[in-house]
């Protein structure tokens, strides 16, 4: 078998997915992800560390090696190499093997293989859940749509907590805490967001009742993001609500339905669908 027949029967096998074999190969390869992800939240855990550190030491080179493998493989079968490399999940595939041999330099990187865990958005390809897809991109698309009404709302939240923390730091001073504008605009972002860790709280009474306005203005605030992207969700309809062709109208009773529908929704009339 020649290079061009190697490099279709690894294309077959490693990216697609109608094959048996391509199937197995993604299944077997999902399991590991699963697994090699699995090991490293266990390697976090002391008492696992201290007892099971040369395993998950064996363990953790064995699927380094094998994602490095399957990296370097699926470079040599695409079609276009670079197409894939500079892809999503070209990106993905080479994080998930880089780590463990950055930790050579930063000990701490090991821990970021759990980034391997975003490697199993190719089950919704290997199950051939489109809709699921589908309705990833209607959410993309409505976040898009409204990228430019949200970066005004998060200018003027920003806004919002430079005023209240200059505020908050005059009324209260640096003798209850708040020794300076930015960490006033820490306790401000964090009281705004309803979270209150409560390691700095205001103790005088105009500070507390500016505290109090400050956290019913954040259940307030919460609702205008969640608001704008609701409204773009419902002017961009998912694949699977769009009817084919203009609507009808019921010659019944007047009401407008979609083209695919047989029977008027208001009053049950059998509507006439032209070809």
């Amino acid at each position: 078998m020649g290079n061009a027949g190697l490099r279709k029967s690894l294309y077959t096998v490693i990216h697609g997915t109608d094959t048996p074999a391509g199937r197995r190969f993604d299944v077997v390869l999902l399991w590991m992800i699963l697994f090699s992800t699995l090991i490293v939240c266990l390697e976090s855990v002391p008492a696992y560390r201290e007892k099971l550190s040369f395993y998950f030491r064996l363990l953790e080179w064995f699927f380094t090696l094998s994602f490095t493998l399957e990296y370097l493989l699926r470079v040599y079968s695409a079609p276009r190499p670079l197409r894939y490399v500079f892809s999503f999940y070209g990106i993905i595939d080479f994080l998930s093997a880089v780590p463990t041999f950055l930790a050579f330099f930063v000990p701490g990187f090991r821990y970021i293989m759990t980034i391997r865990i975003l490697r199993l958005l190719r089950v919704f390809r290997i199950l051939k859940l489109t809709s699921y897809v589908e309705n990833a991109q209607l959410i993309l698309r409505a976040l898009f749509a409204s990228l430019h009404k949200i970066t005004v709302f998060i200018m003027a939240v920003f806004a919002l907590v430079l005023i209240v923390g200059t505020l908050i730091y005059v009324v209260e001073g640096e003798e209850n805490g708040f020794t300076s504008i930015p960490q006033s605009i820490y306790w401000a972002i964090v009281t705004i967001t309803t979270v209150g860790y409560g390691d700095i709280t205001p103790r005088t009474p105009l500070g507390q009742i500016i505290s109090s306005l400050v956290m019913l203005m954040g259940y307030a605030i919460i609702a205008v993001p969640t608001g704008i992207v609701t409204v773009e969700l419902s002017r961009i309809k998912a694949p699977d609500e769009e009817a084919p062709g203009a609507p009808l109208t019921c010659a019944n009773c007047g009401q407008t339905v979609k083209k695919a529908d047989n029977f008027c929704a208001n009053c049950g009339q059998k509507l006439e669908n032209p070809a």
